[in-house]
C-alpha cells in the first residue's frame, strides 16, 4: 500500500490545495457558501426522490405491499430538494434551526452522562464540558441565526484548510519516502 501512496502522491497534494482553497473562498463569501450547500443539498434531494420514485413505479410487476413507502420517501426527497433549490435561505434557517435543536439535545445527555459517570470514571468533566459546550452553541445558534450560519461556514472553512495543509504536507512526504524507497534506503 506504501508503494501505491508513493507513486500517486501528488494525488495527495493536489486534494489538500482543493481543500485549502476551497476554505479561502468559504471565509472570504460565507453567505454565498451557505446557499450554494444549500443548493447542492437540494439537487441530492431531487435526484434521490426521484430514483426513490422510480423504484415505486417501476416495481408494478413484483409484488412488493411495501413499495409504496418507496413512493412516499421519494415524494418526500422530491418535494425537500425543490423547497431548499427555490427557497434556500428559509432552508438554510430550518437547517440551522435543526442543528441547533440538535446540539442542544446532544448537550443535555452529555451533562447527564457525565453526571452518572463521575463515580465511575474520572475526568468526566471532559463530558460534561462538551455538554456544555454544545449547549451554548444551541443557545447561539438558536439566538443568533445568521451570525451562527457564518460561523459553521467558518468553522467548516478552517477544518478544510487545516486538513487541506496536513494532505499537502503527507502528499510532500509520500513523495520523499518514495524516493528513499526507490533508492533502497531506509524509511
Amino acid at each position: 500500500m506504501i508503494e501505491l501512496m508513493c507513486r500517486q502522491w501528488w494525488v495527495v497534494v493536489v486534494r489538500g490545495a482543493i481543500a485549502v482553497l476551497f476554505g479561502i473562498m468559504a471565509i472570504a463569501w460565507p453567505g454565498i457558501t451557505v446557499l450554494a450547500l444549500v443548493v447542492l443539498w437540494g439537487i441530492y434531494a431531487v435526484v434521490d426522490g426521484l430514483t426513490g420514485l422510480s423504484i415505486a413505479f417501476t416495481a408494478r410487476r413484483e409484488p412488493d405491499p411495501h413499495r409504496w413507502l418507496y413512493g412516499l420517501l421519494g415524494l418526500a426527497g422530491l418535494v425537500a430538494g425543490l423547497i431548499a433549490i427555490f427557497w434556500p435561505a428559509i432552508t438554510a434557517l430550518v437547517l440551522l434551526v435543526i442543528i441547533a435543536t440538535w446540539a442542544v439535545i446532544a448537550g443535555v445527555v452529555q451533562l447527564i452522562a457525565a453526571f452518572r459517570l463521575r463515580k465511575e470514571i474520572t475526568g468526566e468533566w471532559f463530558l460534561a464540558l462538551s455538554g456544555a459546550v454544545c449547549i451554548v452553541l444551541g443557545v447561539l445558534l438558536f439566538t443568533q441565526p445568521g451570525t451562527g450560519a457564518i460561523a459553521l461556514v467558518v468553522a467548516i472553512a478552517t477544518f478544510a484548510m487545516v486538513w487541506g495543509v496536513s494532505l499537502v504536507l503527507l502528499g510532500f512526504r509520500l513523495r520523499k519516502v518514495g524516493r528513499q524507497l526507490a533508492a533502497n534506503q531506509p524509511v
